[in-house]
């Protein structure tokens, strides 16, 4: 472990004979979460560990372990030109550098670094970052802004390397090219029958913009983004709050052709992770613009998420938080949906005050910890060496059910470090 310092290396010792230590089968079923429903077969309970009782201490802890998990990781794939973007049934699922996942291995890497400061994670981080860079003029996705900002954008936070400030402008110009001033947003997906498709993942990519304009003076992406933000507010949420996947504009009215949920189990229905797309973007945009508009619609869906009468007692949720209404439906839980919200609340924690703040606060360090319990965190070197299970990727197309997903885990261990930041 020459990468660990000495508090490290104690941490460690402590969680290593934690995880050796062979757990009787009352201690995993009393550790697992509370699941009233049927759940896939699939599911298997990992070693108990016992977490410090303080959420900072925990949070160092859980980090300390998915440095030792990572490392192995890093190991087993060596190739940054193929990138481990899922586990499941005993087998990763690697994607071409193009693909819209890419960017969150390198951004692990960057979180993992923002940790433990060491040298050897510097340079892992910045291997995988480099080898991203083509991806500035990918026009082929408009999740340029995962792919860039996630590798490159986390580089600069951490090391001010003006360098990456180059990439990220030139993407920002890419994804400027899917920008419609008419109808105020930026179009999504370049396949399919749909017009002008927007989905509400395209939040995300809005920081790229945001940063494009600190960068550059140039207010057009900042103007680009605001924009895309306040018709999507308009257009995909619904009174509740609860949100479409996809809204298909007619280019020449603006306004929309129809809506529906391509990844949920019905156009009516809340698809968990586009939820947490939603919360995360909105908080985020708070963050860059301290427009109160977008602080009050992250917290209504902060909000309806938490109040959902179908959100489990762990607060891990379903796939689809109607997905308790349809008939035969196998519930899967989404750990990369939990992942991606505990992370949003920790920050939306950070601009409210009282009851509000708390609340969010303590909700995210109960997912942290659920997440961090054996139904759902990997043992260490097993599932691929990916950390989280039990992740949701696309149920309507059977694909990556129960599994573990390179953006599940990214967002875990961003949220960790929020932690230690609060």
């Amino acid at each position: 472990m020459y990468w660990m310092n000495k508090k490290q290396q104690i941490i460690t010792s402590v969680l290593a004979a934690c995880i050796i230590s062979a757990c009787s089968a009352t201690d995993k079923q009393a550790s697992a979460p509370a699941i009233k429903e049927k759940v896939p077969n699939t599911v298997t309970y990992s070693k108990k560990i016992d977490w410090p009782e303080s959420n900072a201490k925990f949070c160092e802890a859980a980090l300390d372990h998915a440095t030792i998990q990572y490392d192995g990781f890093r190991k087993a794939y060596t190739d940054p030109k193929k990138v481990p973007r899922s586990y499941s049934q005993g087998k990763p699922r690697l994607e071409p550098m193009l693909g819209w996942t890419t960017g969150f291995v390198a951004g692990s890497f960057w979180n993992l670094y923002e940790h433990n400061q060491n040298q050897s994670w510097l340079d892992t981080a910045n291997k995988w970052t480099i080898a991203l860079e083509k991806n500035q003029f990918n026009r082929k996705t408009h999740d340029i802004g995962f792919i860039i900002y996630d590798s490159f954008g986390n580089g600069l936070r951490l090391t001010d390397n003006k360098e990456y400030e180059t990439v990220i402008v030139s993407a920002a110009k890419t994804l400027m090219e899917r920008y419609n001033p008419k109808i105020g947003v930026t179009y999504s997906w370049s396949w399919g029958t749909w017009e002008f498709p927007v989905i509400i993942d395209n939040m995300m990519n809005l920081e790229l913009l945001y940063r494009a304009s600190e960068i550059t003076g140039d207010p057009v992406y900042r103007n680009a983004a605001i924009s895309h933000a306040t018709v999507t507010m308009v257009h995909h949420f619904r009174d509740d709050y609860s949100s479409f996947h996809l809204v298909n504009y007619n280019r020449d009215t603006g306004k929309p052709n129809w809506k529906q949920t391509f990844q949920g189990i019905a156009d009516d229905s809340s698809w968990s992770r586009g939820q947490g797309w939603g919360l995360y973007g909105y908080t985020m945009s708070y963050r860059f613009t301290q427009d109160e508009k977008f602080l009050a619609h992250a917290q209504g869906i902060a909000n309806y998420i938490l109040n959902h009468p179908n959100m489990p007692d762990d607060l891990v949720p379903y796939f689809d938080y109607d997905a308790p209404e349809h008939e035969g439906t196998t519930l899967y839980r989404d750990s990369s949906a939990a992942s991606l919200v505990a992370s949003a609340l920790l920050e939306l924690s950070t601009f409210v005050e009282g009851a509000e703040s708390e609340r969010y606060y303590d909700a995210a360090m109960k997912m942290l910890r659920t997440l961090s319990s054996p139904a759902y965190l990997a043992d260490i070197g097993e599932n691929g060496h990916f950390l989280l299970k039990q992740a949701t990727g696309n149920f309507p197309a059977n694909d990556e059910l129960n599994s573990s997903l390179n953006y599940g885990d990214y967002y875990y261990l961003q949220a960790l470090n929020r932690c230690k930041e609060i």
